[in-house]
């Protein structure tokens, strides 16, 4: 599920809890609990004894709820348990899964910033953007992805491939406002993903492609028939 968000599960023990704590407002879980209305209490940098030792005793009383943070809180829950182990009645320690990043969670976070830079009151200069005016960045970019891969640099291959994925969030975002033909982000995605499976039945389908070489020219054919029909229409 999407960065931020609970599971119902999740909900539940956080709005019957006493004591809801978290490490930081800047934390995603965090932020998202107390958008909904929910106080946390924010820990910041208390040492990781010191925060296990005030959570158990929390728990004495009441339930105590820890918004997990994105790093996974190292040494926390070596120390929860090294704690409860001690005590002559423990707690009952529960981990409810509440939130976490699948694959793609971060560019949801880029096409919201994109969308933010060309709204109003964003950026002037990316306001005034057209895909005419964009049209060199786009080959500058791609041009410096390739010289990155020459150089070894992993570092800087990222940063490069980040700048060629801008290229298609903005043009995407300029798209969106176009009178007469608009496109956005998400039917770039599904159009990108019919022509994958399309062109893969290897996978998603039964044909059989067992080598490079019969990819390479099932994809060829797959593409001239799409072309064909395309010039029928």
């Amino acid at each position: 599920m999407p960065a931020g968000l609970l599971s119902r599960e999740a909900w539940r023990a956080v709005e019957g809890s006493a004591y809801v704590l978290g490490r930081s407002v800047e934390e995603p879980l965090v932020s998202a609990v107390m958008a909904a209305g929910i106080a946390v209490e924010t820990t910041e940098d208390r040492p990781v004894a010191d925060l296990a030792r005030d959570l158990l005793t929390r728990s004495q009383a009441a339930r105590v709820v820890w918004l997990g943070s994105a790093d996974e809180d190292p040494g926390l829950t070596d120390a929860i348990a090294a704690d409860v182990s001690a005590l002559p009645e423990p707690p009952e320690v529960e981990v409810v899964v509440g939130s976490w990043d699948v694959p793609g969670a971060r560019l949801l976070d880029a096409v919201a910033v994109m969308d933010r830079l060309r709204s109003p009151g964003g950026c002037p200069w990316d306001a005034q953007q057209t895909h005419a005016s964009l049209a060199r960045y786009l080959t500058e970019e791609a041009q410096e992805t390739v010289e990155a891969i020459a150089s070894g640099d992993r570092a800087h291959l990222a940063e490069e491939l980040g700048d060629v994925l801008l290229q298609v969030l903005f043009h995407a975002r300029v798209a969106q406002e176009d009178p007469d033909s608009p496109f956005d982000i998400d039917d770039i995605a599904a159009a990108l993903v019919a022509k994958l499976v399309r062109r893969h039945p290897h996978v998603f389908a039964d044909a059989v492609a067992s080598t490079p070489e019969e990819v390479e020219a099932q994809w060829a054919r797959i593409k001239a028939a799409e072309r064909a029909l395309d010039g029928e229409r």
